[in-house]
């Protein structure tokens, strides 16, 4: 039987990740643009900090409401399709926002809440791909290369948005970020396929080696119901959730943050960008790391749980500290830390969802993100919330390590690397 071993240094599954690498990437890019651009639409078209909070919370309503969706979507009729329709869907919602904005606020909410019905689909789609395309001793270097799309995206959508919207009015960007989608959509349909078994591209070595270590089956796939009774299976969903608070607080209130500091447009989009330049190349450092741990006998869990306690407990502590910084660079510093602490997370939960059911990994990322993207509707609205009520960002970041601190804790005694699925 082939085994890791005979995979190549590259190989036909690199050109599939780099696919699903520029579709995260693309949702990024797509997603974030509002975060800056909003500073000028809140002027713009007089909104207060509740009415933005809302227009940037409205996409997680799309996107919770079809993320299980998605996964059925993607089990049942393959991770290529889905993701390709996904891509043209959101895309299409992207194009469509300055219009939406210009018509009325609900039509503005409608728009962004189609494009989380599309961007739902990335993650589920995504895993089913991986069920076949990633090696087992490849997943923490593969799912966190696949989630620097993450940082990238939201790096681009920042410093092009915040460009974009000094020089050319807020609008430019979505057009732009729209199109770029369309255009792969058309190069995944035309180039790639959704099984190793029917890529003309492949070598027929990598195909077979693939099929011997990515723990798929060609077999019925089981419900999915006893799983989600799991304890191992919930603290991968705890640590998901406890990292998005994290995660989407940066995400959607940084621009407002550096802008609150005395910032313009261009800049902070660009001091917003910075951290996730970090993200992404601690947490590249840190999945390298990882597997290699593993390969030479590290067990999975011990390296799993080091991986998310100090991701999680780092972002909680560069959270405390940071309600004391009263410079843009002090803030700078600080908030990198706390993003480059997100990244580390990426080689903790998500290679551990394939590493206890690789078979059923779209279906059940599905649930985690459905479960994680709470934080993006609560989470956002609330730091808007507290901004009205507090006038500073010490509140909302005291919440967001305390969540961050609890999920360490729940991940630590309920974690596994034992797989679960038949």
């Amino acid at each position: 039987m082939m085994n890791a071993t005979t995979l190549p240094a590259w190989g036909r599954r690199h050109s599939v990740l780099a696919m699903c690498f520029l579709a995260m990437f693309i949702a990024y890019s797509d997603r974030v643009n509002i975060s800056v651009a909003s500073v000028a639409m809140l002027e713009e078209l007089h909104w207060n900090e509740t009415v933005k909070g809302t227009v940037l919370s409205a996409f997680f309503i799309g996107y919770l409401l079809f993320m299980i969706p998605a996964g059925w979507l993607a089990a049942r009729y393959g991770g290529k399709r889905v993701l390709a329709c996904a891509v043209i869907w959101w895309s299409a919602c992207t194009l469509i926002t300055p219009w939406a904005a210009s018509v009325s606020l609900p039509v503005l909410i409608a728009a962004r809440i189609g494009l989380g019905l599309g961007e739902a689909a990335v993650l589920p789609a995504t895993y089913e791909l991986f069920s076949r395309w990633v090696a087992a001793p490849e997943r923490s270097r593969a799912t966190t290369r696949f989630l620097s799309g993450i940082p990238v995206g939201q790096i681009a959508g920042f410093v092009v948005t915040g460009w974009l919207t000094s020089h050319y009015g807020w609008p430019t960007s979505f057009y732009l970020f729209g199109a770029i989608g369309l255009v792969w959509a058309m190069t995944w349909l035309r180039g790639f396929d959704n099984d190793p078994a029917s890529d003309r591209h492949i070598t027929p070595e990598e195909c077979q080696s693939l099929r011997a270590t990515t723990g798929q089956s060609a077999q019925t796939l089981p419900p999915v119901w006893p799983l989600l009774g799991k304890a191992s299976v919930w603290a991968i969903f705890v640590a998901h959730f406890s990292a998005n608070w994290v995660l989407y607080l940066l995400i959607a209130w940084l621009p407002s943050y550096f802008h609150a500091m005395g910032l313009n447009y261009t800049n902070a989009g660009i001091y917003s960008a910075a951290p996730w330049l970090s993200a992404l190349i601690v947490g590249n450092l840190a999945a390298t790391l990882a597997d290699r741990a593993i390969a030479r006998g590290a067990a999975i869990l011990t390296v799993r749980r080091i991986v998310m306690g100090t991701s999680l407990l780092g972002a909680a502590a560069c959270l405390m500290l940071v309600r004391t910084a009263e410079t843009p660079v002090h803030a700078l510093i600080l908030v990198c830390a706390a993003a480059s602490s997100v990244g580390i997370g990426w080689s903790g939960f998500a290679p551990n969802l394939l590493d206890i059911a690789p078979r059923h990994g779209a279906i059940l990322i599905s649930f985690s993100n459905t479960f994680a993207t709470i934080p993006g509707i609560a989470g956002v609205w609330i730091t808007g919330w507290l901004l009205d009520r507090t006038g500073s960002y010490s509140a909302t970041f005291l919440l967001t390590a305390a969540i961050a601190t609890g999920g360490a804790v729940f991940y630590f005694l309920f974690a596994s690397a034992k797989r679960v699925d038949p």
